[in-house]
């Protein structure tokens, strides 16, 4: 089978286009035919050697696909069926491999762009929201990485779940348009920003923010959080970690939250199955809709990590592997 991957650690360079051995779906797995693949932060930090061990192989998270074989023991799918799923081993190639626990059928109306763009967006929004951060009503919620696509998802998600007012923060205003478009009340780069957002809440501040950047941006996030307000912290695309004292958060009934979709993956997938007819839902009806998606053939994966990595996409990027 065709696919992209990663001998050793270091640049886009290192992504090879290649064969490599159809793998074979073991009890309780599928093996699904790839039809299109996101790209995310967490491919390129493996392809840098920055997350996990050894040669990063064949990368990719999640995908959009028809089942093409199903392993011992499994009940539910069957061959020919359109799903998406969270995968093992990889998604840029022509096909892959999926635990049951992690793959969901999802309509044929739905584009298959769209549907490729939508697993952990979608998935880690409606957890961050509505099981983490525990939204309520008319609460003011905070989006840093307000152009990206979970941001953007998170933004539609927090105005139908009810919040008053979503702040989204970005590193250029040049970024601010599309976040607009899907909902955000205003958009404010990182320069700051916590004044910004305490002069937008008259001083009160963020019931609730998302914060995917970590270093000073969960730093400065405490300086503009609310009394019994929550700080979801779910990724550290700055690099570097924050630091805080625990006067910050417990003398003023603040939370420090966390939370890792790929941990939960490993470790507890019946969360994520608990709420897939929900998000699923979401996405079948166009509840999440995903602009600007910006889409490469599978040879060009080298190109669009380079994309992602410049920081100027609003949206989401993705890999055309079979059609």
């Amino acid at each position: 089978m065709r696919a992209i991957a990663a001998e050793t650690t270091g640049g886009p360079e290192v992504l090879v286009y290649r064969q490599a051995m159809q793998p074979e779906p073991a009890a309780g797995e599928v093996r699904i035919k790839v039809l299109k693949a996101s790209v995310h932060f967490a491919d390129i930090k493996k392809r840098k050697g920055t997350k996990g061990k050894g040669k990063p192989g064949i990368l990719g998270l999640d995908a959009v696909g028809i089942v093409d074989k199903a392993g011992p023991a499994v009940e539910g799918f069957r061959p020919g069926q359109r799903v998406i799923a969270f995968v093992k081993g990889g998604a840029y190639a022509e096909y892959a491999i999926a635990s049951v626990k992690l793959t969901f059928p999802i309509a044929d109306h739905v584009d298959t762009a769209v549907a490729a763009a939508s697993p952990i967006p979608s998935f880690l929004s409606f957890m961050l929201l509505q099981r983490i951060g525990r939204l309520e009503k008319e609460e003011t919620v905070v989006v840093h990485a307000a152009a990206g696509g979970i941001g953007l998802t998170l933004i539609q998600l927090a105005k139908l779940f009810g919040a008053g007012k979503v702040i989204g923060t970005v590193s250029s205003m040049d970024k601010a348009a599309v976040p607009l478009q899907m909902g955000a009340d205003c958009v404010i780069t990182y320069d700051k920003f916590p004044h910004y957002v305490n002069e937008l809440t008259a001083d009160a501040g963020a019931d609730l923010i998302f914060d995917s950047l970590a270093g000073k941006i969960t730093e400065d996030s405490l300086a503009c959080l609310a009394p019994y307000g929550r700080l979801v912290n779910y990724g550290n695309a700055s690099g570097g970690p924050g630091s805080l004292t625990t006067s910050d958060v417990h003398s003023s009934c603040r939370s420090l939250l966390g939370f890792s979709l790929g941990t939960t993956r490993q470790k507890r997938p019946e969360i994520l199955q608990a709420i897939s007819n929900q998000v699923i839902n979401l996405i079948e009806r166009e509840a999440i809709i995903f602009p600007r998606i910006k889409e490469f053939k599978l040879e060009d994966a080298a190109e669009a990590h380079q994309l992602l990595e410049s920081r100027t996409h609003t949206g989401k990027i993705i890999l055309h592997i079979t059609d």
